[in-house]
């Protein structure tokens, strides 16, 4: 005696529709966010520039753009040739007036020695006194803008003024720079999102919203932190605050979905959807049985990790879908 088997499939035909197991959903409206995708800039929160405190020529510049730099770091040198004529010039003051003052000390001594003896007047030894006390002020006036002098030199140094990346080097060795002149741009305080939203979206950005964004290695989550008050060719910037930001190319544009609106919708499963001659039914509890309706669906949704579908006409709340 022969035995056949059938396969599941063809068994689970042979069993009626309505005794098999059925899966249901009620349908309620479910609270959801529609996101507009805008593009931002990734930028430092300090963007300082490191300027040459003396002007001349810059004979040195060791660091070039995308390299990190440390507070107070020399990444160059600026040299004034002058500045060695003023320190010899001030030399030269110096010693002329120490060879007068040693002369008008050697009068005063003399003058002190015809008073002792009644030869000279007081107030002739009062002027040979004044003179060497006018060319002591006048060596140690000489000696302190000798200083100044050196200060200036030792200015040439120019230092990054944070610890960070060289965003930009507008100068190259060998150019004459004016003290103020830029000679890096230093970024660092940390890297954000600066996002610039159409003025009619104002009203729903608020600071502490989740803001998601596509970067490069993946989505990542961050946070709205600051709505700037000014209003500039019908859009506002905003500042979006993201941790383990890839800040190795500053100003990159990165793509973020921002919360513009929060209402109400039917979402219903994927699978409780078919699709025949390009319509799309569902199955809906009627009484003891199920009746097909027409909707039109929307975007999917990931809701808890359940692919839903948003149903734009044909449900509305309370309804029972048949999912299986």
């Amino acid at each position: 005696m022969k035995t056949y088997v059938l396969p599941l499939a063809l068994l689970a035909l042979a069993v009626p529709q309505g005794l098999r197991a059925e899966q249901s959903f009620t349908v309620t409206p479910t609270e959801v966010v529609d996101w507009k995708a805008v593009y931002g800039q990734i930028e430092a929160k300090d963007s300082i520039a490191a300027r040459a405190r003396l002007g001349g020529t810059l004979t040195e510049l060791s660091v070039t753009e995308g390299d990190l730099v440390q507070a107070g770091q020399p990444i160059g040198k600026v040299v004034d040739e002058k500045i060695a004529f003023q320190l010899s010039a001030i030399d030269a003051q110096i010693a002329a007036l120490q060879a007068q003052l040693a002369n008008a000390q050697t009068e005063l001594k003399r003058g002190q020695e015809l008073s002792a003896r009644g030869i000279t007047t007081t107030q002739a030894l009062d002027a040979l006194r004044t003179q060497v006390n006018v060319y002591m002020s006048q060596i140690e006036a000489q000696q302190a803008s000798r200083k100044v002098t050196e200060q200036q030199a030792t200015e040439g140094e120019v230092l990054a003024p944070i610890s960070g990346r060289v965003l930009s080097v507008p100068v190259a060795k060998g150019a004459v720079v004016m003290a103020g002149e830029t000679v890096a741009t230093v970024g660092g305080g940390g890297f954000f999102l600066r996002i610039s939203v159409p003025e009619r979206f104002t009203a729903t950005l608020k600071e502490g919203d989740a803001i998601h964004i596509d970067g490069a290695k993946g989505a990542i989550d961050g946070k709205l932190v600051k709505v700037y008050p000014l209003i500039a060719g019908g859009r506002v910037d905003a500042d979006v605050e993201v941790p383990d930001l890839d800040s190795e190319f500053v100003q990159a544009r990165v793509l973020v979905r921002l919360p513009l609106a929060r209402r109400e919708a039917i979402l219903v499963p994927a699978t409780a959807i078919s699709t025949r001659s390009g319509l799309d039914f569902v199955r809906v509890r009627a009484g003891e049985g199920t009746v097909e309706r027409a909707v039109v669906p929307g975007d999917h949704r990931d809701e808890n990790g359940t692919d839903m579908v948003e149903i734009i006409t044909g449900l509305t709340g309370g309804e029972e879908v048949v999912t299986e």
